[in-house]
């Protein structure tokens, strides 16, 4: 592994200072020094990287992601993927976002029960490229419930997109298998979804439910996370001490104040690009924005973003992913998420960039190594030719992607020239 300088970088380091000229040395896996000038270090063997005033950044994480849904426009077209074919899409999607600057993600469920476990440990072994990956389970739903696809006629249960749990003792059954199949957390449904049939606004588990999955998951560390677009499933989330919240689109004041009180442990991820596409740009697959009305997704998109609007407001960490993965919203347009809190929540550029960098580190439970360009943190950095804080839009364009390192090694290689014996080099299109 080679020993790396950045040098004339203009370094946003995630900590919500403005940016500033400087260099950042990465030896090994981590970032050993950072100066606030220009040709301070002297180092001897290093590949020199001259960015010519290019961006300089933490990698992003994606809160909310579902590599295991193959851009297809509905639940059952995901789950009837055979499981050879789907593991090798895994692989492949999770590339594309490492492409796209997303060094980490945060797995929200998987459509077979293993193939997000799978995928993390060949991420992990370095078999194939791909981010540090927190693995999820499938959505454990209820009978009739987001996720149930079961048939009368067909008695498979596998078959089913969910992993359908009734009462308490299933629900530890279900707990304890995922926990044997080696996933970091357990995704559990507590609000419908329109496009399966169900309101968004209804709350299918009981609390002894809902406690019973919890109590599994803490007993052997893990986190559990839920799909809780209703108000109730909202409040749900904070009785039980759910801390990773998807959605969370309808609020009453009660809600507000639960989130608040708990902000220094809950994360919430709305799925905006969902709600939004969903209701205006999926008529190509049958849902016409009259149709998405009628269903109740641009009531559900009103409520969301007055939602998070209060929610930002009161200080709890918003990060961006959502359900990326389905025809209208293909993996890798995944930083459109940093456009809408921009466009339609109201926060700064620098909040944007903050929600996908500082707050990813800390939703990836490594605050103390991610997320932050940080002596001592772990070099996962993006070199980005223009300026995120004038138009977020620029993370958008795989082309504006000059450099992505993680783990201090590169998996977009910066182009260069004139290599010599000090791996001094130069980028070839700034010579």
């Amino acid at each position: 592994m080679a020993n790396v300088l950045f040098t004339n970088v203009r370094i946003f380091d995630g900590s919500g200072t403005q940016p500033y000229h400087g260099e950042v040395l990465v030896e090994g896996k981590r970032i050993t020094r950072i100066a606030r000038s220009a040709r301070t270090f002297h180092p001897g063997d290093v590949t020199v990287i001259d960015g010519a005033g290019a961006f300089l950044m933490p990698g992003m994480t994606e809160a909310h992601t579902h590599f295991a849904w193959n851009d297809q426009p509905s639940l059952s077209a995901i789950q009837m993927m055979p499981p050879e074919e789907h593991i090798l899409w895994c692989v492949r999607v999770a590339k594309r976002y490492l492409d796209m600057g997303w060094t980490s993600c945060v797995g929200a469920a998987t459509a077979k029960a293993r193939l997000d476990v799978v995928l993390r440990n060949t991420i992990d072994a370095g078999e194939f490229p791909g981010p540090r990956y927190l693995a999820a389970s499938q959505e454990i739903t209820t009978i009739g419930g987001l996720g149930d696809e079961t048939r009368p006629h067909l008695p498979y249960p596998e078959l089913s997109f969910g992993c359908v749990a009734t009462g308490a003792d299933e629900m530890r059954k279900v707990a304890r298998t995922f926990i044997k199949y080696g996933v970091d957390s357990l995704k559990i449904n507590l609000s419908g979804e329109y496009i399966a049939g169900s309101s968004a606004e209804s709350s299918p588990f009981t609390d002894p439910e809902i406690a019973a999955l919890v109590e599994e998951a803490r007993r052997h560390g893990k986190r559990v996370a839920a799909h809780a677009r209703s108000c109730e499933s909202i409040k749900q989330c904070i009785r039980h001490g759910i801390e990773v919240i998807y959605h969370a689109s309808f609020t009453d004041d009660e809600a507000l104040d639960l989130l608040e009180a708990n902000k220094h442990r809950v994360f919430v991820a709305p799925g905006l690009a969902w709600l939004i596409n969903t209701s205006y740009n999926a008529s190509e697959y049958g849902i016409t924005p009259e149709a998405a009305k009628a269903m109740g997704y641009h009531r559900e998109l009103e409520h969301a973003i007055e939602s998070m609007k209060k929610i930002h407001k009161r200080g709890v960490r918003i990060l961006p992913g959502g359900d990326y993965g389905f025809a209208w919203i293909k993996h890798g347009t995944n930083a459109r998420d940093l456009e809408y809190f921009v466009k339609y929540l109201g926060f700064s550029t620098m909040e944007a960039l903050i929600s996908a960098t500082r707050y990813g580190g800390e939703m990836m439970m490594r605050p103390h190594e991610l997320g932050q360009v940080k002596e001592g943190y772990l070099a996962d950095m993006l070199l980005i030719d223009g300026d995120p804080l004038a138009d977020i839009r620029i993370l958008q364009d795989p082309e504006r992607i000059l450099a992505v390192m993680k783990d201090g090694e590169f998996h977009k290689t910066p182009a260069i020239r004139n290599a010599r014996s000090t791996s001094t080099s130069r980028w070839a299109a700034y010579a």
